[in-house]
């Protein structure tokens, strides 16, 4: 019976830096919809539940889950680690891929890539576009096999238990990690939402895509033919791991 691979898609509405981000309407559709609707469109995924928080701010994620038709697991706000155990588990998944919903514009092939990476090697503990970053930030996908989030889920600590997988590519550590990436470093551009510079960003590169999910070419293209979308966010710093 082949694995059955799982999207994860973390989210909260409590953002300090962007609060509400992921249901912040983005040409229409809230964030999230947006991530979702990548997800649904990978191939090599058997299902995509969202992971949020207990929290009373998050029940705006649950009931937007309710009326779109998109499970939603819920757990503690800090242990994010947690929720995806909480989330493999309620969907029998074999592997878990980690997506966030501050992540609107994430390519269905670059999914399906790293999962069939991982279908053909899958003594692989952890695959993942980030171990040698050379696409935008913002289309990262990373899979871990569920008996090793189940083994994270038992030592991990501190800030591990936020960023969910960190545990499993820490220099030194005992799993087997394999990278995807792609000619060409794109790595310069950031599509992610974190910030109000990049909300402004996305507003302004949305328009120049295809209305289906974009593929990591069509934004690539998109910021290299227009430099004064990619300079909107250009100076904004990404959190370092310790952060959180």
């Amino acid at each position: 019976m082949p694995a059955r691979v799982v999207a994860v898609v973390q989210a909260r509405m409590s953002s300090t830096r962007l609060p509400g981000k992921v249901l912040r309407p983005l040409d229409g559709l809230p964030v999230l919809d947006w991530v979702i609707r990548a997800a649904r469109a990978a191939t090599e995924i058997d299902d995509v539940v969202v992971a949020t928080s207990e929290n009373l701010d998050d029940d705006a994620i649950a009931e937007w889950g309710a009326a779109s038709g998109v499970g939603v697991v819920r757990g503690e706000l800090d242990d994010v680690l947690a929720r995806f155990l909480r989330a493999a588990d309620a969907t029998g998944a074999d592997a878990v891929v980690r997506l966030t919903a501050d992540c609107p514009l994430l390519d269905p092939a670059l999914i399906d890539e790293v999962v069939r990476t991982w279908r053909a090697d899958p003594s692989a503990d952890y695959v993942a576009t980030t171990l040698r970053r050379t696409l935008p930030r913002g289309l990262d996908v990373e899979l871990i096999r569920a008996d090793v989030l189940r083994e994270l889920g038992r030592t991990a600590e501190g800030f591990h238990r936020v960023h969910v997988t960190s545990a499993a590519y820490a220099e030194g550590g005992p799993y087997r990690t394999v990278g995807v990436s792609v000619d060409g470093d794109y790595s310069g551009y950031r599509v992610t939402l974190d910030e109000p510079q990049d909300a402004a960003a996305l507003d302004a590169l949305v328009p120049l895509l295809p209305r289906r999910p974009p593929s990591w070419q069509d934004v690539v293209a998109a910021l290299a033919a227009h430099p004064e979308v990619a300079v909107l966010n250009a100076e904004v710093r990404q959190k370092e791991l310790r952060e959180a």
